[in-house]
């Protein structure tokens, strides 16, 4: 066990995804000894597990004694592989993966949280994740296709080359037309309907990248229990670090209901 500070045990740990790449895992504890539960993150479209907002989220979850497991998608951050051969696709099945992996060495994860398109993952995903009894968007698409609007202005020369080189937040990842091809094919409404568990939304009326709408649609076409709260004035990546501690409190008060001690 490692640990940044005092208050902050954690563990650096690794698993394989469907394909064999190794991918890097950052497993928060709580600081009071065993958690009662494990909670498995998925970050954000081409971020990492280290976004601080994930970061704030986990300490709010661990000081409530649920262990967050926040791991690096294929090619982003120290995980291996290729980032322009994975898709959504490929995605949910890394959240798959990973909580195999929670399952063999700890137990299975009890809640999904998932930000971005990692929100969209973990709603496609849970289906496949019996232990997770409660699952949290935080500023998630209804529609996975949505993160096609980022790639409007390449998407022509994607389609007629094969791939391209595509500058998203100030870095470079090069996109193929697979990509394009396994967002336009993945369908979420289904998924929700059959989701089965119970789902906690949160968005932001003034979201610029994920609209509000988003959040009417996943609710709509949700079954209860479900919960909608509005983070005023907070932008997408919840780079204001007091709305990321704020949705951090409210999960961990949240799951109290839904995720208890067996």
């Amino acid at each position: 066990m490692n640990s940044g500070n005092s208050l902050q045990p954690f563990k650096k740990l690794e698993f394989a995804n469907a394909s064999g790449a190794v991918l890097a895992g950052h497993l928060d504890l709580p600081a009071s000894g065993q958690p009662f539960a494990y909670a498995l993150f998925a970050h954000c479209f081409t971020c990492t597990k280290n976004l601080k907002a994930a970061v704030n989220v986990s300490r709010a979850l661990t000081r409530d004694g649920v262990a967050v497991f926040r791991f690096d998608f294929t090619g982003l951050g120290e995980s291996g592989g290729d980032f322009s051969h994975t898709n959504f696709s490929s995605n949910v099945q890394d959240l798959i993966q990973a909580a195999r992996f929670l399952e063999s060495r700890f137990e299975g994860p009890k809640m999904l949280i998932g930000h971005s398109l990692g929100g969209a993952a973990v709603l496609q995903a849970a289906e496949a994740i019996p232990s997770a009894a409660a699952v949290v968007t935080i500023a998630a698409p209804s529609n996975p296709g949505h993160v096609l609007k980022l790639l409007e202005s390449t998407r022509e020369q994607i389609e007629s080359r094969g791939e391209a080189d595509v500058m998203l937040a100030g870095r470079k990842f090069k996109i193929r037309k697979q990509f394009l091809d396994d967002l336009a094919g993945a369908s979420m409404a289904e998924a929700i309907r059959r989701l089965n568990r119970a789902l906690l939304i949160f968005h932001a009326p003034t979201d610029s990248v994920v609209g509000i709408e988003n959040a009417g649609e996943i609710f709509q076409a949700a079954r209860h229990p479900k919960s909608f709260v509005s983070l005023d004035r907070a932008d997408h990546l919840l780079s204001d670090p007091a709305d990321s501690r704020y949705v951090g409190s409210v999960i961990a008060a949240w799951a109290r209901k839904y995720v208890a001690a067996d």
